[in-house]
């Protein structure tokens, strides 16, 4: 078994051996411009052409659909951004309590640095972290010019119903946004069967490098830069590519697409047996997050009456990496948003803990990790004066 037992792959993955081999040449022989007129440099440019190919083919896209970015922040911002520009008399936008911050913390810029020009409408989500559409269809005004709402929670990996959301804007006219970061190669994904016009992703929540990422836009979406400068990516996104990690990405949705049964059987089993494993050992704990509709990788279970940061200082003593909310996020005392609105009661919102497996995890890690937690969660509720002041019943 590895020292280290890793199950923080929302918040990153470790890049595939196959990506990393696949990197290599572009650092040392391969090293020409992909914009090149000449034989050395169009040799990368023909790798960029197969790697986005590669992506499309898992998103259901056409691969000029597909713009590289950086990460699937700069994804958001140029969509969010994008759609606001296409649509100036409209300045209404619709998402959800529970986004990332990536796009939660651009709307709500938007509304106090514009002296409240531009309006936001957070959806809330019930006790299971999930959306009520009924909500959702009443939300719409004239002014709506946006709705961007994740395909997967990152902290719980409840799954929204973005298909059918798509599907109610696009009868109202409205151009709909997905950050899809977490989603995109643990589900399957068709684009071509959606209305929806923007899609992000992320490479390094998938196997690739951090530094990478695409925005999908459906072809007859209006369009407008948000990096302007020359050429690259058909004049939409503006700077010489990031080469490598394309083609390390490209690889990466390959193996992705053929691993897809494996992220739905067996991934999902670990994370199962580990998740049954905690609640039965620990009192006082369980889930945040429909049953079901959520992605195979992921379980966050809150731990009644602890810290969730003391919680994953002890668990990294013995070599496990878990995480108590978004990495983006990871640093505050506040309890997590997300565990705010689903309504997570104070003495378990900050004892919330997210553990997110990978294809590269074992059943002898998720055993250590069972026999490990229990004590320390025993350990730390004898510190705790909120555990020896909990109702009698409990």
């Amino acid at each position: 078994m590895n020292s280290t037992i890793y199950l923080d792959n929302n918040a990153t993955t470790r890049v595939a051996p196959e990506v990393v081999e696949v990197m290599q040449p572009y650092f040392s022989e391969l090293y020409g411009n992909p914009s090149s007129m000449h034989t050395f440099g169009g040799q990368v440019g023909e790798a960029l052409v197969a790697a986005r190919a590669k992506i499309a083919h898992l998103l259901g896209a056409d691969p000029d659909e597909l713009i590289f970015t950086s990460c699937g922040t700069e994804s958001d911002s140029t969509a969010i951004l994008s759609a606001i520009r296409a649509n100036p008399d409209k300045r209404h936008i619709i998402t959800t309590r529970v986004e990332h911050p990536a796009v939660k913390n651009l709307a709500e810029n938007m509304h106090a640095f514009t002296g409240h020009k531009y309006r936001v409408t957070q959806l809330s989500v019930d006790s299971q972290g999930m959306l009520d559409l009924d909500e959702y269809e009443k939300a719409f005004c004239e002014d709506t010019a946006l709705v961007s709402v994740m395909w997967a929670n990152n902290e719980t990996g409840v799954i929204f119903p973005v298909e059918e959301m798509a599907m109610i804007a696009k009868a109202r006219g409205v151009l709909f946004h997905t950050d899809a970061v977490q989603a995109v190669g643990k589900i399957p994904i068709d684009l071509k069967k959606t209305a929806i016009n923007f899609l992000s992703l992320s490479g390094h929540k998938l196997h690739a490098p951090k530094g990478i990422g695409v925005l999908y836009v459906r072809k007859g979406t209006s369009f407008s830069p948000f990096l302007v400068g020359g050429h690259q990516e058909r004049g939409r996104r503006g700077g010489t590519e990031n080469t490598a990690s394309i083609v390390a990405l490209g690889k990466a949705c390959e193996l992705a697409a053929t691993r897809m049964t494996v992220e739905n059987t067996r991934v999902k089993c670990l994370r199962d047996t580990l998740e049954k494993g905690l609640l039965a050992a620990i009192p006082n704990a369980f889930r945040n997050g429909h049953p079901e509709h959520r992605l195979p990788n992921t379980t966050n279970i809150s731990f009644e009456y602890v810290e969730g940061e003391a919680i994953l200082l002890h668990l990294n003593t013995v070599g496990i990496c878990a995480s108590s909310g978004s990495a983006c996020t990871s640093g505050s005392l506040e309890p997590s948003h997300v565990m705010r609105a689903m309504g997570v009661p104070f003495t378990a919102a900050h004892g919330s803990i997210r553990f997110s497996l990978s294809v590269y995890n074992t059943e002898e890690e998720v055993d250590f990790v069972v026999q490990q937690l229990p004590p320390i969660i025993a350990k730390l509720r004898q510190m705790s004066p909120f555990w020896h002041n909990r109702p009698k019943s409990l």
